[in-house]
């Protein structure tokens, strides 16, 4: 069974003269421990399509499956513990907290799950090793490099131990060199922990490394949904 699945999905924003179609009835679904890039222009819903998945927004018509579950039948409250319990997510704009330390950047999601004491302290310490940054977890946000940033975002969204992440042009804001290495790290984290990894990204060579590509144009998949339900 899929970890994710798409039943004719469609996002509409507007009404009358300003409506707009940003999604249009995908189907896809991903399988568990799979590495799929989002690809296509700007304003082609590729971040559409990744918030609905990870249920950051409502679809406007169509279904988004989880684990088989139709995501519809949860509450609020259900889809909020779920994301945090279950997802990770890494973005383009790093969204530290710039004087914090980083520490207190990574473990900020284990507060919010209310994990208290030795236990958040050795999930947060574990996570920054991980993404090689545990010498740095005193040093203020602030004072760390672009890449050094994204590596912290990383190491939040590892934080809980999700079986997906998300990530939304984790190398955009990099340079070529540092974004390699960005890159490199997320596909080496799914390798070695079977994390589900969801990518949109402009970058040709990170979505060439991914298991399969879903090519969005105009709202619409292309190619690379794997699913035949119509």
């Amino acid at each position: 069974m899929a970890i994710i699945a798409t039943k004719r999905l469609t996002r509409i924003y507007g009404k009358q003269a300003a409506r707009f179609t940003a999604l249009q009835q995908v189907n896809l679904q991903i399988q568990a421990g799979e590495t799929v890039a989002i690809v296509g222009k700007s304003g082609s819903g590729k971040s559409t399509l990744l918030h609905l998945l990870a249920l950051l927004d409502q679809p406007t018509t169509g279904t988004v499956f989880f684990d088989g579950q139709d995501t519809r039948q949860l509450t609020a409250q259900a889809l909020d513990q779920l994301r945090l319990a279950r997802f990770g997510f890494v973005f383009q704009q790093f969204f530290l907290n710039s004087q914090d330390t980083v520490y207190e950047n990574v473990v900020l999601p284990l507060k919010i799950a209310k994990i208290t004491g030795l236990a958040r302290k050795k999930q947060a310490l574990a996570a920054l090793k991980a993404v090689g940054l545990a010498d740095k977890a005193k040093n203020k946000a602030t004072d760390l490099s672009g890449g050094q940033k994204q590596r912290v975002c990383i190491a939040r969204a590892l934080v809980n131990q999700p079986q997906i992440i998300f990530a939304d042009e984790p190398t955009g804001n990099l340079d070529s060199v540092t974004g390699a290495m960005i890159a490199d790290l997320l596909l080496t984290l799914n390798r070695d922990r079977g994390m589900t990894l969801i990518i949109v990204t402009h970058d040709p060579e990170l979505a060439a490394m991914c298991d399969r590509q879903l090519q969005i144009v105009d709202g619409q998949l292309i190619g690379g949904g794997q699913d035949d339900r119509g």
